[in-house]
């Protein structure tokens, strides 16, 4: 309101100030005035989605991830008999809750759901989100972007099948949180000296600045919280799929406790890895039952390689 006052004053003070710019009036109330005026709104862009069928996996291509629960870490045996702890993670009612529009047409996002949440434990708004869409209440929803060739219709729901033994995914999920901690626990300080002199300042983090600037430079590694944020685990191989189950066994350690919501993705930062075995089948964009083909109950991952328990002939 200022701003058209002002411009108006401007106009009654400088007649040549109407003609400066477009024939348009200050009044007219078109179109064109009123883009040259308002902010203009980001036009935003969703993929055509349509029939759930199966489409070719080109290496341009980034599929939708997945939420899953961890159910802790054990062990298992790969085909030449060592021993590879791995991490369970399993899938528990996984759906594409809503197509998200995005500002760039080459890339969307699906908003993906998991688990079951109770009536009564929603919201008013997310139950109005979840009806809208045609989708039970979930008990976790998050994001994940993808290229608009692996869109996925709202409703679909993603299995274990989607992953295939031996590919490499990322995993995310908020670390173990430690608490309150000192400098040496936190960041590694080697602390004071443990006699000579040295009374009540064995653990302390000494000095955190000079006179001169008199201030503390911000990000100066001090006690405090530690732990609790986003952790993402890179590259972690695939060692085992059980379709019956739900389930897929994971490499290494994933960050979280148990029963904690897991992002599970394909990895992304490939600089001398292969996404996928050699030769492998890629269910894209996920696996659809009666048109994807069958698969057995387990499906574990091929090393490849040399048996590593014979000695070398060097």
């Amino acid at each position: 309101m200022f701003s058209r006052s002002f411009n108006l004053g401007r106009a009654v003070a400088n007649p040549a100030f109407v003609q400066k710019g477009a024939s348009q009036s200050l009044f007219s109330t078109s179109a064109v005035a009123h883009k040259a005026r308002l902010p203009h709104e980001k036009l935003r862009y969703a993929p055509e989605v349509g029939e759930l069928k199966l489409g070719d996996y080109t290496a341009n291509s980034q599929r939708v991830g997945v939420i899953a629960r961890k159910k802790g870490m054990t062990g298992m045996w790969d085909e030449w008999g060592v021993r590879v702890p791995v991490t369970v993670l399993q899938l528990e009612k996984v759906q594409v809750v809503s197509i998200i529009k995005t500002s760039n047409p080459s890339c969307a996002r699906l908003q993906i759901g998991c688990g079951v949440r109770k009536e009564k434990n929603t919201s008013k708004p997310l139950k109005g989100h979840y009806d809208a869409n045609g989708v039970e209440p979930k008990a976790k929803v998050f994001e994940f972007p993808i290229t608009p060739d692996a869109a996925l219709p709202v409703g679909t729901e993603i299995t274990a099948a989607h992953f295939v033994p031996g590919q490499l995914v990322d995993v995310t999920a908020p670390g173990l949180g430690k608490g309150f901690q000192g400098v040496m626990k936190r960041w590694g300080f080697s602390g004071g000296r443990a006699s000579h002199g040295n009374s009540l300042a064995h653990r302390i983090p000494g000095s955190t600045g000079n006179i001169n600037p008199g201030r503390v430079y911000p990000g100066k590694k001090m006690p405090g919280r530690m732990g609790g944020k986003n952790v993402t685990v890179i590259r972690l191989p695939v060692m085992k799929v059980d379709t019956a189950l739900n389930c897929i066994w994971v490499k290494g350690p994933v960050p979280g406790h148990d029963e904690q919501f897991i992002k599970v993705r394909d990895s992304i930062k490939l600089v001398k890895h292969r996404l996928f075995p050699e030769g492998a089948a890629v269910p894209f964009p996920t696996y659809i039952p009666g048109q994807s083909p069958a698969l057995p109950r387990e499906t574990i991952a091929k090393i490849g390689g040399q048996d590593p328990l014979v000695p070398s002939s060097d």
